[in-house]
């Protein structure tokens, strides 16, 4: 996208100089060109800056160019306006909506210049005034995607704070909420050992005697339980995220939605993980109380943490309504306007 805006600056400033080049403005005319190669200006130094944030000086260059195209339609000859018309007008209808009465003198003059009128001042001055209310709107279109992904950027590294606290704190003190069950006459199973249930206990098909149980969880937890289920949670989010990618369409902006709705699946999954054991361990889901293994605990950790996608696909569904709302509601195809027309910028 840097290198677009950086051609699309090179064409801006030789439309803008090749009608300053045959001879001296009036007045009014050089004060809009200055300020237009000036815009130009801005908008090549804003992207000269490689590293930093680059997302925000993109936006920052758009602008200035969107400043620069503005100035250039004041300084367009009625002719030049009048052949630039068609991308004028599909830039306008691209983000206005239907309901909107500048687009609909815009469409007034659109058919009067096809039936053979010609275009007058009046009519390049609403022109004029609903490309910068569409640009205006292309812009907010473009912070509304940046703010969408700073949230679930933000949120995500909430989430991946927690997970990180709560997995060091379960390897300090493992037996406080140990991830152990008591199979009937197994014994005691963990996320990452075993302990055979007492000989008496075994023999009569018994579960451990709820006054030791307490005790041998706190002896057989190990201080790998909490880190390794949420690794696996964390390995199978990664796994659901790749295969969500192929929902969610690319965008134009310079804002990474994907990566970001792909990042807030992996802290989300290892926190699932964690927390579907805790609920069956606590006897949530009838019937799956007591696991019998260490291998049944890391498979039912690898399905709560795929799991997440129940809870993250609702994000990615905004996340995609978002995304379809650059280039306007009521259009169907935005990549049918010419880019090499005044009418789009990039």
């Amino acid at each position: 996208m840097r290198e677009g805006l950086r051609s699309r600056v090179i064409e801006l400033e030789a439309l803008l100089k090749s009608k300053t080049a045959p001879g001296p403005l009036a007045a009014c005319d050089q004060v809009l060109a200055d300020q237009a190669l000036e815009s130009l200006e801005e908008a090549k130094e804003a992207l000269g800056h490689e590293h930093g944030r680059p997302a925000a000086h993109i936006a920052v260059a758009q602008t200035q160019l969107d400043v620069a195209y503005i100035f250039l339609l004041r300084l367009l000859t009625l002719e030049d306006i009048t052949a630039h018309l068609p991308g004028i007008v599909a830039f306008i209808k691209e983000h206005l909506p239907l309901g909107d009465e500048r687009r609909a003198h815009v469409d007034e003059i659109a058919l009067s210049v096809r039936t053979g009128d010609t275009l007058t001042e009046n009519q390049r001055e609403v022109l004029v005034d609903a490309s910068t209310v569409a640009h205006q709107v292309h812009l907010k279109e473009k912070l509304r995607v940046r703010s969408f992904a700073h949230i679930v950027l933000g949120v995500t590294a909430a989430l991946a704070i927690i997970a990180a606290l709560i997995a060091m704190a379960g390897a300090a003190s493992p037996g406080t909420v140990p991830l152990c069950f008591n199979p009937t006459g197994i014994g005691i199973v963990c996320a990452m050992a075993t302990a055979p249930a007492p000989a008496g206990a075994a023999a009569n098909g018994e579960r451990v005697d709820e006054r030791s149980l307490d005790q041998m969880y706190a002896d057989v937890a190990s201080q790998w339980d909490y880190p390794v289920v949420e690794l696996v949670g964390l390995v199978a989010a990664a796994v659901a995220a790749a295969a969500s990618l192929r929902r969610i369409h690319g965008t134009s902006t310079p804002y990474n939605v994907p990566v970001a709705l792909a990042l807030l699946k992996l802290p989300t999954g290892a926190l699932t993980a964690l927390l579907g054991l805790l609920l069956m361990r606590g006897d949530f889901i009838p019937g799956l109380s007591a696991l019998d293994s260490s291998a049944q605990i890391i498979a039912w950790a690898v399905i709560f943490g795929y799991a997440q996608q129940l809870f993250t696909r609702f994000v990615d569904n905004q996340a995609q309504l978002v995304l379809n709302s650059v280039g306007g509601p009521t259009t169907r195809n935005p990549g049918k306007t010419m880019r090499g027309s005044p009418g789009q910028p990039s």
